[in-house]
């Protein structure tokens, strides 16, 4: 079945796929077999592995590296003493002699990979302690994204909030604006009727009795 994942990769993934090549390393074997193991165990290509080892998950694990190939060599040391000290066939005479020897060789501590074994030692802590570091700054990075995402959920609720007051207030500035023309209107009207009432108190004529009881009319502004 062809492999076509494309899910993202989980922090679980990308420690297997480091598990997996760090344990080929220190076997001898090549980054390659273990792009193809961890792509068998999580249904991905091993192209796939191989970029996501090089591109995200290698530059995390500089130390672990080093000390993997450091185990390699050591691996490969012991096995190159081992076979050299597979006694050959010897004679009958020189039987206890071997045997002393091998006896010596079991008895006396190994002193020689001690300073190598301290140095391991002390890259497993660096290599513990800078995978500490990396699980602090995770944790602060869920806390940070945790904490925008409740003020973007603030602000997403102030904005609707802010929106709905903008609506109400345009319909009040929209009946404010009717009320002021209706006002107008009036005050409009109101204005034309006393200009009007005005215009017919000055043109309508004054009369007045005179001796002889007749009426006269008096011109415009006398009294």
């Amino acid at each position: 079945m062809v492999k076509v994942r494309q899910d993202a990769w989980s922090h679980e993934d990308d420690l297997l796929l480091a598990e997996t090549v760090l344990r080929h390393i220190r076997e001898g074997s090549t980054q390659l077999n273990a792009f193809e193991e961890v792509g068998d165990h999580l249904n991905r290509t091993s192209a796939a592995c191989g970029f996501r080892w090089n591109a995200e998950v290698r530059n995390k694990y500089d130390n672990a590296i080093d000390l993997a190939k450091r185990q390699r060599k050591e691996r490969k040391r012991a096995l190159n003493k081992s076979l050299q000290g597979v006694p050959k066939a010897a004679p009958t005479d020189n039987t206890e002699k071997v045997s002393t020897s091998e006896n010596t060789d079991q008895t006396t501590p190994r002193t020689d990979l001690d300073p190598m074994s301290a140095m391991n030692l002390d890259t497993v802590i660096k290599y513990l302690k800078s995978l500490k570091k990396d699980l602090y700054t995770t944790n602060q990075s869920k806390s940070s994204m945790q904490a925008l995402e409740n003020e973007n959920k603030s602000l997403r609720t102030n904005v609707e909030e802010l929106q709905k007051k903008l609506v109400d207030t345009e319909q009040q500035l929209h009946a404010m604006k009717e009320d002021y023309q209706t006002f107008i209107q009036i005050m409009d009207r109101a204005r034309k009727m006393t200009v009007f009432e005005d215009t017919n108190l000055i043109n309508s004529p004054t009369f007045r009795m005179d001796k002889n009881g007749n009426l006269e009319q008096l011109a415009q502004g006398s009294n």
